[in-house]
């Protein structure tokens, strides 16, 4: 998991550049489309309005089965506990999760002490004080879900 190479799961989103980290085009789990935008299947032009998330063959049948992994703890899995319970997805056993810090995230790791002030709302991350001028614009807001 978590790189695309033969053997391992990958969720893959497509996005339009303008639209990133809002509205993705397309999502694919381990080679399946799941879910994509799609107008009225009766449309007799290519881009028809109202564009909505629909769920695609990866999404049915045994696929969704096929695509997505839940973690047990080992001991489960020895006890026959997935068995008894029927799962039909694919189980995987937790393993080497519990001395996991944020150290271990390879571009999140850092852990500042962050103190604000109750009266103030003066907000200092390792003992400096942080500001900003109010922003104008923010991103992935309500502009993007107009349409």
């Amino acid at each position: 998991m978590g790189s695309l190479e033969k053997g391992k799961i990958a969720d893959l989103v497509l996005w339009k550049p303008a639209m990133f980290g809002v509205k993705p085009e397309m999502i694919i789990k381990g080679g399946f489309i799941i879910a994509g935008r799609m107008g009225d299947a009766n449309a007799s032009i290519p881009t028809p309005q109202p564009v909505i998330y629909k769920n695609m063959f990866g999404a049915f049948g045994k696929a969704k089965y096929e695509t997505c992994v839940t973690f047990v703890s080992k001991a489960s899995m020895e006890n026959g506990v997935v068995e008894k319970m029927g799962i039909q997805r694919k189980v995987l056993p937790v393993q080497g999760c519990r001395n996991i810090t944020k150290k271990d995230m390879v571009h999140n790791n850092a852990t500042p002490e962050i103190e604000v002030d109750p009266e103030t709302y003066e907000v200092k991350v390792d003992g400096e004080i942080i500001t900003c001028e109010p922003l104008k614009v923010l991103p992935m807001a309500q502009r993007y879900f107009l349409f």
